[in-house]
């Protein structure tokens, strides 16, 4: 199916089905498109939402996890989504996941977590990145993945085109480091959802012994993992991710919220 982009209230966003609602958060590098299977699998029984995060252009001074969570609150609350819902994150988009759940606990009934930064990660983030050097692009975002070749022309195209804007690459060094700051390792025992971690074995950028940590750290943790898959689970390996967040949907299953 092609993903609609909505623009409402001053949002762009992805809002596919109906019923309980899961909110999808994207990565640092990441678009709407990298939850395109989730959507597809799930959007015959419940409200798929995907908020667009302003990572490459929002204020300076506001690019961090922080400002990221105080967005994803906006969204929710100009939406006005159900009083409560789950909650799926992507590397970045885990760590404000995370960072959401603590701020908003009465909101988030589940949390899926998936190559979640917060505790440790490896990435082309911190560092400026190389300006006009396509090659070092590609082989940095073909180490997202198992496969390179998953990492078709048009998405090194698109982070090539990020890396060429001092704008750009301002917010995304200033993301970065935030998260690096933001360690969560002595919050996580308060997150008291029941959470899926989906990981993949040979993910390079946040390892396995991470969630493996996640999975000590969080108290209604169940962690799967996927072989042969890197950082993006839910991109590189979607029928065995889905399969999992399925199955986990439905044992965690509690009566519908009554929307706001």
């Amino acid at each position: 199916m092609e993903l609609r982009h909505q623009h409402q209230h001053g949002y762009e966003y992805v809002d596919e089905g109906q019923g309980p609602v899961l909110l999808l958060l994207h990565g640092l590098f990441g678009a709407l498109s990298n939850w395109q299977d989730v959507v597809t699998e799930f959007s015959a029984d419940y409200r798929v939402i995907i908020p667009l995060l302003p990572i490459y252009d929002m204020p300076l001074t506001q690019a961090g996890v922080p400002g990221l969570v105080a967005y994803v609150e906006g969204f929710v609350k100009a939406l006005a989504l159900p009083p409560t819902f789950t909650v799926l994150g992507n590397s970045l988009g885990g760590h404000i996941a995370l960072v959401y759940t603590l701020n908003n606990k009465a909101r988030v009934s589940r949390l899926v977590l998936t190559g979640s930064s917060g505790l440790f990660e490896d990435s082309m983030g911190g560092s400026f990145p190389k300006r006009g050097n396509y090659a070092y692009v590609q082989e940095r975002v073909g180490y997202t993945f198992y496969d390179p070749n998953v990492a078709t022309q048009e998405l090194v195209d698109e982070v090539f085109n990020v890396t060429n804007s001092n704008a750009k690459c301002l917010r995304i060094i200033a993301i970065a480091r935030s998260a690096q700051r933001h360690n969560l390792s002595k919050e996580l025992t308060k997150i008291e959802v029941p959470t899926l971690l989906v990981w993949g074995l040979n993910d390079t950028i946040t390892p396995p012994p991470v969630a493996h940590e996640f999975a000590r750290l969080l108290p209604h943790a169940e962690l799967r993992f996927l072989d042969h898959c890197c950082h993006a689970p839910m991109m590189e390996r979607p029928a065995g991710f889905n399969r999992y967040l399925r199955r986990f949907l439905r044992t965690t299953e509690t009566a519908p919220a009554v929307a706001a």
